[in-house]
Formats: structure tokens, sequence, C-alpha cells
């Protein structure tokens, strides 16, 4: 298993990857999530590509790409109500459902944990939504806390 950063010609597999957790939040969340896979959303990976201020990381075992997180260093100003913050985001992260619970979740964290400490930065962090009870888990279990909530009321 190798962890490393993407390379451009590995993008369409990213995707399916990025389809995956699409079908996740579609299934857990379908008054907020559209279902399918729209060219718009396959066109994103080329905006986050582009961007320099994000990464992807995928995790490649036997030859295929089996995992993905999309890092973004996120800069936010100082204000009234809070100090600057400067830290590194995972904005995306996903196993392929045929490849869960073989240590590859962990690598990638292990791999975005060190990179993160070599660019400088002293915290990560990521979002969630509370449907995805297994994810939750892992994250907890990688070292991750909750330090806010989002909540809703339906009525």
């Amino acid at each position: 298993m190798q962890v490393r950063f993407a390379m451009e010609n590995e993008l369409d597999r990213i995707n399916e990857l990025r389809r995956q957790v699409n079908d996740i939040h579609v299934a857990g969340k379908p008054d907020v999530f559209k279902p399918g896979f729209s060219k718009e959303l396959r066109d994103h990976i080329y905006t986050i590509w582009n961007d320099p201020e994000q990464k992807i990381v995928i995790t490649e075992k036997d030859g295929v790409i089996c995992g993905f997180a999309v890092l973004h260093h996120i800069r936010r100003p100082e204000n009234p109500f809070m100090y600057e913050r400067d830290f590194l985001d995972i904005d995306e992260f996903c196993v392929d459902e045929d490849h869960r619970r073989q240590g590859i979740a962990s690598a990638m964290i292990d791999f975005i944990r060190l990179h993160a400490k070599e660019e400088g930065f002293h915290r990560i962090e990521l979002n969630m939504w509370e449907f995805n009870r297994d994810a939750l888990a892992f994250y907890e279990a990688a070292g991750f806390s909750t330090y806010r909530r989002y909540m809703e009321m339906y009525l």
C-alpha cells in the first residue's frame, strides 16, 4: 500500500470514489443531497486540482486507487469575535467500499498528519454528517474530537 499525492491522470478514478461519497450522502440526507453524479460534480475535481490551496492524497494498493482525501489550506482572518485561524481541512475523504477495514483510512490519516506537521500546521479539521456513524467512529478512533455541532429542527 502506498499513500501519496495524486497525479492529474488519476482524477477520473478519484471521481469514481467521489461518487461513492455522494451516494452515501444522498442515502443519509436525501432532503439535502441531489442523487446522481452530475457533470458539474465530476468537473469540480478540476477546480480542486487547479487550486494551489488544495491537494489530493490517494492510497494505491495492488495498482488500484482505493482511497482519497482532499486537503484544503484554510486561512480565516481575525475578527471581533475570533482570533485568526490557519489550519488544514480535510474537505473530502473516502475509502472504496470494496477496500474498507484494511488500514487504508488510517494510513491516509497518518500521511495527512505528517504532511500537516511538515507544512507547519498545528491543527487539522474536518466536518462530517451525523448520519455517517461509521465515519464518526473511525475519526474518533483516529484522534479527532468534536468541537462544534450543527443542529436542525424540521417544521
